[in-house]
């Protein structure tokens, strides 16, 4: 490696190719760079790894590397120890964010130092000293002051620094092009992620002012789109990437992914307007980045329940109210989760209890979702999912959102483990006009015929359940009956929902039905083969394992014979009109609480949603059924609400005997 001294006190070390001695003769030709700053240049991977590495072991106070690599130049970013966005940071956002990187990767491993540590032919001395002027001209222009101010995403934001940059020369055309990138709080290098603590988990009573009683946001994302996509889409380093909109579909549809390591799930948008759509997928994306591991606090605590009840009996989520697996199933060979006992020790990560207003412990496997995929070797007690996980403009939004997709999804599961009756309703009679005219979409585009029926439970919340029905049933390569769930505080919000997500499986499955029907015959006689999320409605597929829906749909596949008035469900589940979301949040809490329900709260959020004023929550109610996906992993063992609900609503006359709850997989999507 060769180093060159500057007269300004700055220094160039490189490995003495065509970059290194583009910028030695550019340097010579100015007067004051930036001092303090080591500039790193590479003519391969390899060797700007070896200089980064003498740079960060040397404690040097900042550098700027320009490194090239197969097609490319990288310029940047400018790393200084102790702030957030250096090389690391710049290393796994490009790896999660590239459409290219599973084949980049593939390369690399096939060839290792033949690619790494080879020159690229086409990095030329022209583009090396276009690399240079590049460099030099962001050595001289930035200020000391560049990351200490912010520009934040709407003025919902946080005072936060910039984001970091780099710039990318593409070597075959020689274009320019500029990214910027979110610090990874998980950073070895830099990352400084607070220990967990149970001050911080504490939620205060603070005003949460709504535009308008009937609206139950603080803030409208829809008017910061484009702000939102400039801070998180980008598909070379951002923490979105492939952001795009679809218009051959029932209803506009856009999709948000989110690379590895955080998440191999995305964010998906439907709406009425493209632009609704957008920030539904950007929006679902980001809770996705919340929910996998914790990315805003560093779990502290390790204990088991017993230990932790001696210290503070009314402080810990009981793990035996969530609902376990079925026995025999932590005896069989290869399953994945380990039974509970109040000796098993196991991580623990502080909540908030909205129904007592304190702090408590949580398992950390119930908070979060995906700690398989970050620490390999990990047993979880139960099957964990995003169920309950939302994103708000507020830490409280966010847990009105969270909670009532449990109460949906508990509601659908009552329904379907218990064969529930519910009532249909005719959805011509709603007062948004929109909600009959999409079901007719729906008949015209698809040839499906829509239900929605009633499902809402004890609590009061309103909730609904949505039916297609093959309305040209003498097709076999069609699947016969999809199912959806919706709910919300206004019902017409919880059916217009429940629309929008029947849409999503009927366009799904009308393309995966036909080439997976042997599958579905398979799952039909044996509900081991139910594995996996898309096997559920998969197998509802099947016309003769959709008629395990008689009790809700009528046995022949006629329309109902009645069908209620949507609008009178307006006044049979009324709901207070409030200026403050926090008024509305105290109410949904205080339906649970009349069952003997508590609404328990974690806050995921991560510095990425904190620097643009958003918070991710993951809601718990210990007590409802949780949705699973694969039959083997369905949680209801310990749960009496699944066998005594049907009594508490009136449906029999005593509870459910355990061979009475429906043994098959759950139809949900």
């Amino acid at each position: 490696m060769t180093e060159t001294l500057l007269p300004t006190g700055s220094q160039l070390r490189h490995d003495g190719g065509l970059l290194g001695q583009a910028l030695a003769r550019r340097l010579g030709e100015v007067s004051q760079p930036r001092p303090g700053i080591v500039l790193l240049a590479a003519d391969t991977s390899d060797a700007g790894s070896e200089l980064v590495a003498g740079a960060r072991a040397e404690a040097a106070p900042a550098w700027l590397s320009v490194i090239a690599e197969l097609d490319r130049v990288v310029i940047g970013p400018l790393v200084r120890p102790g702030v957030p966005g250096c090389d690391h940071c710049l290393a796994a956002r490009r790896a999660g964010a590239r459409a290219d990187a599973a084949e980049d990767a593939a390369l690399h491993a096939a060839y290792g130092a033949r690619l790494t540590g080879s020159v690229s032919p086409l990095l030329t001395p022209l583009a090396a000293d276009l690399a240079a002027s590049l460099t030099l001209r962001r050595l001289t222009a930035e200020r000391p002051a560049e990351r200490s101010t912010g520009h934040p995403t709407g003025q919902h934001a946080e005072q936060r620094p910039a984001a970091p940059t780099v710039t990318v020369l593409r070597l075959a055309d020689l274009q320019l092009t500029r990214h910027a990138f979110l610090p990874d709080p998980h950073c070895p290098h830099c990352g400084t992620l607070p220990e967990d603590s149970r001050a911080d988990a504490v939620i205060p009573r603070v005003a949460r002012p709504k535009p308008a009683p009937a609206v139950l946001r603080v803030r409208d994302l829809r008017a910061e789109t484009a702000e939102l996509e400039a801070r998180f889409a980008d598909d070379e380093t951002g923490v979105i990437k492939g952001l795009q909109t679809r218009g051959l579909h029932t209803l506009p549809f856009a999709e948000a992914k989110v690379g590895p390591p955080e998440s191999v799930d995305g964010g998906y948008g439907r709406a009425l307007d493209f632009r609704t759509a957008k920030v539904t997928a950007i929006a679902e994306a980001l809770e996705r980045l919340g929910g996998g591991r914790p990315g805003g606090h560093r779990t502290a605590v390790r204990a088991s329940y017993r230990e932790l009840t001696a210290q503070d009996p009314a402080g810990v989520l009981d793990p035996a109210s969530v609902g376990g697996h079925e026995p025999h199933r932590y005896q069989q060979p290869g399953f994945p989760f380990q039974p509970y006992h109040p000796e098993l020790v196991m991580p623990w990560v502080w909540g908030y209890s909205l129904t007592r207003e304190r702090p408590v412990l949580v398992p950390e496997s119930l908070a979060y979702y995906r700690l398989g995929r970050h620490t390999p070797g990990t047993r979880p007690f139960v099957s964990e999912i995003s169920n309950g996980c939302a994103l708000g403009g507020c830490v409280e939004e966010a847990a009105l959102y969270g909670l009532l997709e449990l109460a949906e999804r508990d509601a659908f599961l009552l329904t379907w483990y218990a064969r529930l009756p519910a009532p249909a309703l005719d959805l011509h009679t709603a007062r948004d006009r929109r909600i009959g005219l999409l079901a007719d979409r729906i008949r015209e585009r698809t040839g499906y015929r829509v239900e929605v029926f009633d499902v809402t439970g004890a609590e009061g919340i309103p909730s609904f359940w949505a039916a297609a029905v093959d309305a040209r049933p003498l097709t076999t390569h069609r699947p016969a009956v999809l199912c959806a769930g919706g709910s919300g505080l206004d019902p017409e919000r919880g059916v217009f929902g429940a629309l929008h997500e029947l849409v999503t499986a009927i366009e799904a499955y009308q393309l995966i039905y036909p080439q997976r029907r042997a599958d579905a015959a398979r799952m039909r006689e044996d509900a081991e083969q139910v594995r996996l999320m898309d096997d559920h409605a998969l197998l509802h597929c099947d016309p003769i394992a959709a008629r395990r829906l008689d009790f809700l749909l009528t046995p022949d596949g006629q329309p109902p014979r009645e069908r209620g008035n949507l609008r009178d469900l307006a006044d049979r589940y009324t709901w207070p009109r409030h200026t403050d979301l926090r008024a509305d949040l105290d109410e949904l809490v205080s339906r649970f609480a009349a069952t003997g329900l508590e609404a328990i709260v974690v806050d995921q959020s991560t510095p990425i949603h904190t620097a643009a004023g958003l918070s991710c929550v993951k809601t718990l109610v210990p007590g409802l059924l949780p949705m699973t996906f694969g039959h083997h992993l369905r949680r209801i063992t310990g749960l009496d609400r699944v066998r005594t609900a049907p009594h508490t609503l009136g449906h029999t006359d005593r509870p459910l005997t355990p061979e009475e709850v429906n043994p098959h997989p759950h139809p949900f999507p």
